[in-house]
């Protein structure tokens, strides 16, 4: 074939390619348009809340497989609702009242919970009884005040009739499920998570064990505890490590020749760098709970996160919050001096320990650094650690050289997202920050 001429011939043939690839880009580009027209659809209709579809599981296990998570405490009103509907009970399994006859009491939902001359009114019907049980058919999920939770709730009036406490009965692991997501991001490496899992499963269940039987419920949803936060922490990958850690706890010996027991596994967000000896933090000693390095957080965590800026406290301010928490204090009147009495010395940082307290009264007390800064900065979120120095400032004190998040006992969180992306087990992981410490299952 001959080779076109360098004039009108090759025009008309690349004027023929321009139109051809130009009907076919048209062609592929209402393709693309029809497809992102029916993801858009898709994603419209993806938009809306999604049904619960995981059935919680455990319902039928040994009540002390359960678990009393304090919700609210001093509630004058709340609502409850359950896309499955609600009944009344006065028994902690949920059994109706009056199921055995045709007299069963289903409630409407939602239904407004409020307190009326001492006893619990359910919508415009007074209660007889200071304690109800409220639960729901599968898939057992109700919602108070528009977060879901799992399980049952009990309503209790409190002492002086004025207020109530609502109190989540849930199994242990669905429980877990809404630690786990709350403590730590889901995104976080699934060996990560599963620490978290053993850790909080642990600390529950020593937790119900000591003090449980003492008040009406065992813990509360807050960092008081930990934190819970229901439905709203679970997603698939925080099922998957609770599910694959199922029952799994840690015991340590107690004594050199003692039985093996739960020890209360508590875990902090960054040690800035060693954990504590838990005996400085709170007093009490437990084999597992000393104090260990951690070169995995400050990798893990931001700069912003691992070191923070300096807190500034007033006198005032610093009298009126010491009070508030420690009545006793008031004898040393306005506080002179704050002086660090011990402190533990991790190289190129120390973690104080203990305070002394100098008042304009001539006497003097003394607090354990974590209960200093608690009582100064209830958030945390100001004195974020006790690895910090404290001097003069102003009319004050500030809170200097600050490093690390939390109490600094047990577990670090950060640190095991670090040691988790090295390709360290759960079991390597809570063997370096609980050493000596045991997984067993409590269902086996």
């Amino acid at each position: 074939m001959p080779l076109p001429s360098r004039d009108k011939p090759l025009l008309s043939l690349t004027a023929k390619k321009i139109v051809n690839r130009a009907v076919c880009h048209t062609a592929r580009g209402y393709a693309l348009l029809a497809t992102g027209l029916i993801a858009w659809a898709f994603l419209l209709t993806g938009c809306e809340r999604r049904e619960i579809v995981r059935p919680t599981p455990q319902m039928e296990a040994e009540t002390r497989f359960w678990v009393r998570v304090l919700l609210l405490s001093d509630a004058t009103e709340c609502t409850l609702a359950a896309s499955s509907g609600l009944h009344m009970s006065r028994h902690e399994s949920g059994t109706p009242m009056g199921a055995d006859n045709a007299m069963a009491m289903e409630i409407p939902t939602p239904t407004r919970v409020t307190v009326a001359k001492g006893q619990l009114c359910l919508g415009s019907f007074p209660q007889s009884s200071h304690s109800i049980v409220v639960g729901t058919p599968p898939p057992y999920v109700f919602s108070l005040n528009g977060k879901d939770y799992r399980g049952r709730v009990r309503l209790t009036i409190n002492p002086g009739g004025q207020t109530f406490s609502v109190i989540n009965l849930v199994p242990l692991e669905p429980y877990l499920a809404g630690v786990v997501g709350a403590e730590m991001p889901s995104y976080w490496e699934m060996e990560a998570l599963k620490a978290q899992a053993i850790a909080a499963r642990t600390y529950c269940l020593y937790t119900k064990d000591r003090f449980g039987a003492k008040r009406a419920w065992d813990v509360s949803s807050t960092q008081t505890s930990q934190v819970y936060r229901g439905i709203e922490a679970e997603s698939a990958r925080i099922w998957k490590a609770v599910t694959s850690t199922n029952g799994q706890i840690l015991t340590a010996r107690d004594g050199s020749t003692g039985p093996m027991k739960l020890f209360p596994a508590y875990f902090s967000s960054i040690c800035g760098g060693h954990t504590e000896d838990c005996r400085h933090v709170f007093g009490e000693s437990f084999g597992p709970l000393q104090s260990v390095p951690c070169p995995y957080c400050k990798d893990a965590a931001r700069l912003g996160l691992f070191f923070w800026p300096m807190a500034q406290f007033d006198r005032q301010t610093v009298a009126r919050q010491l009070t508030a928490r420690y009545a006793t204090l008031e004898a040393l009147g306005e506080i002179k001096d704050i002086i660090v009495l011990d402190k533990s010395d991790y190289g190129p940082f120390s973690r104080m320990t203990r305070i002394r307290l100098v008042g304009s009264t001539g006497k003097t007390d003394t607090l354990r650094g974590e209960d200093l800064r608690l009582a100064l900065d209830p958030s945390g979120r100001k004195i974020q650690s006790t690895i910090c120095q404290i001097v003069p400032w102003g009319d004050g004190w500030a809170f200097l050289s600050g490093r690390g998040w939390g109490h600094g006992v047990g577990l670090c969180q950060y640190g095991a997202e670090g040691m988790a992306r090295l390709g360290r087990t759960a079991e390597t992981i809570i063997q370096h920050y609980y050493p000596g410490s045991t997984i067993e299952n409590i269902y086996e």
